[in-house]
């Protein structure tokens, strides 16, 4: 079985119109939420083969935050260029292409693409993947290249407002 997690960013600023949107750090909230959320989904699984996030300053932020939640070092962090500006198909490539040796992986990136890619695991509509939302897939394949919607379910869905 592997499990993968997808976790939208924390809450970005955007009080510098000068940066580039890649460039964009967390503001207060993003900063204090990402701890809470990286603190919950340990006690949840406790242990995660690898960590894979998106270029963007915010994303990359909110993965070093639950990196330090699950001791992975911030060097072991996996960044993919394709999980920026992603569509879901390109996520999906990336999920595809993760190493069979890994059961359990957590994606960091962005909406709307998040929230449209749980939509497609999920049993109900879910109309926002706020940010810092975490949502914990299953799929019952041995192969990440099996991964897709007959075989995955959302299996858990949190948000920093649940807590």
């Amino acid at each position: 079985m592997k499990k993968f997690i997808l976790i939208r960013h924390a809450k970005s600023s955007w009080s510098e119109s000068s940066l580039k949107d890649i460039d964009r750090p967390l503001n207060d909230r993003g900063i204090r939420d990402a701890p809470l959320m990286a603190q919950k989904l340990f006690d949840l699984l406790g242990k995660v083969d690898r960590i894979v996030s998106s270029p963007a300053n915010r994303a990359m932020s909110t993965a070093l935050v639950f990196a330090n939640a699950f001791n992975v070092k911030e060097e072991d962090v996996d960044i993919k260029e394709a999980l920026y500006h992603a569509f879901p198909e390109e996520v999906m490539k990336v999920i595809h292409g993760l190493d069979n040796e890994l059961e359990s992986v957590i994606i960091f990136g962005h909406n709307p693409t998040f929230t449209t890619l749980v939509d497609s695991f999920s049993k109900d509509y879910i109309d926002n993947m706020p940010t810092c939302g975490i949502a914990i897939m299953e799929s019952k394949v041995e192969n990440w290249k099996e991964v897709d919607s007959s075989n995955t379910e959302l299996v858990s869905f949190l948000f920093p407002k649940m807590l």
